[in-house]
């Protein structure tokens, strides 16, 4: 499972269309109203921001990861993974199998 920062609704909803789309996840959640503060080129900053929730597997993730380096507009965006210890079964089988299409 991966987070990404998105500065819009409309650049979230990009970014999630070409994940699932392309097989590098099975299901990308979007949360509005988040406000990120943090400090940029020694300056602070406080930003209105998306958050993706990104269900894929260890797998995909140098894929996914390099795809959204190269179509978000952020010049180092926020790409974090962080592992899935447990799940129902049938809900990680389907996000293994979502994904591995791709490999097919």
């Amino acid at each position: 499972m991966g987070f990404v920062t998105a500065p819009s609704m409309a650049v979230a909803r990009q970014l999630a269309h070409g994940l699932v789309e392309g097989k590098l996840a099975a299901c990308v959640n979007l949360v509005p109203g988040l406000e990120s503060i943090y400090v940029w080129q020694g300056k602070l900053a406080q930003e209105p921001e998306v958050l993706l929730i990104i269900k894929t597997t260890q797998g995909c993730w140098p894929a996914l990861q390099d795809w959204v380096a190269q179509n978000h507009p952020y010049e180092v965006p926020e790409v974090i993974q962080v592992p899935i210890q447990a799940g129902l079964p049938a809900y990680l089988t389907w996000v293994q199998t979502s994904v591995e299409l791709a490999k097919a």
